[in-house]
């Protein structure tokens, strides 16, 4: 069976708001357009600057976890714009006078990348890298943060127990031009503690983070 019959068949519904015609639509596509600084509180130690394109809720939160967890790839498209705009937005508000950058993602565990059969962020850093081009600007994605240990996994713990559960557990793996600054992508930040601990593996090697960019951020207090 074709794709467009089976189009006709099952119509496609918004993972958001579940109206029929688009995987996310124009209404709820218009709540990732809202970029800002979004810092967790409390602010771990080592955090970037963070900016993120929505609060973590509603349709935005649906598209995430559709995304991520259940692979519907086709979402990269709308969130990885909405991180470029972000990143586009934290460059001109903050950051002016920055001509070239460098995009890491925040890795996902080894075990938890083979789970779900894709590696959301890193997809989401090399769509953003080329709209940012796009747009202008001298972007790169580079994937060099590599997990060096196993961690426990997050579900349930405060910040401060986030944070001893990570740290030490990422670095540096690859080239990564130290000229360049580097812009920290990841699709969500909650406590700060990944983050954090990215940016301290990037700064051990000699690396400037300007600051951190997410799809989303959440409004946790612990």
């Amino acid at each position: 069976m074709s794709l467009p019959l089976l189009d006709l068949l099952l119509p496609q519904r918004c993972v958001g708001c579940g109206a029929t015609g688009e995987p996310f639509c124009g209404p709820c596509l218009a709540r990732l357009a809202e970029p800002a600084r979004r810092p967790p509180a409390p602010r771990p130690a080592g955090l970037p600057d963070c900016w993120s394109a929505a609060d973590y809720a509603g349709p935005v939160r649906r598209a995430v976890i559709a995304y991520k967890e259940r692979a519907q790839v086709t979402l990269a498209a709308p969130l990885a714009e909405a991180l470029a705009c972000t990143v586009a937005t934290a460059l001109a508000r903050a950051h002016p006078a920055t001509s070239g950058f460098v995009l890491v993602p925040v890795p996902s565990a080894r075990r938890t990348r083979r789970v779900r059969g894709h590696d959301p962020v890193g997809r989401l850093a090399t769509r953003a890298a080329r709209l940012l081009t796009a747009y202008g600007h001298r972007a790169a994605a580079r994937a060099v943060l590599v997990p060096v240990r196993r961690v426990a996994d997050q579900a349930g713990l405060d910040a401060r127990r986030r944070a001893a559960n990570l740290a030490g557990s990422l670095d540096v793996a690859g080239h990564l031009a130290p000229a360049l600054p580097v812009v920290l992508v990841d699709d969500l930040v909650t406590t700060g503690a990944t983050l954090s601990e990215a940016a301290r593996a990037l700064r051990s090697r000699g690396a400037e983070v300007l600051f951190a960019a997410t799809v989303a951020a959440t409004r946790r207090r612990s």
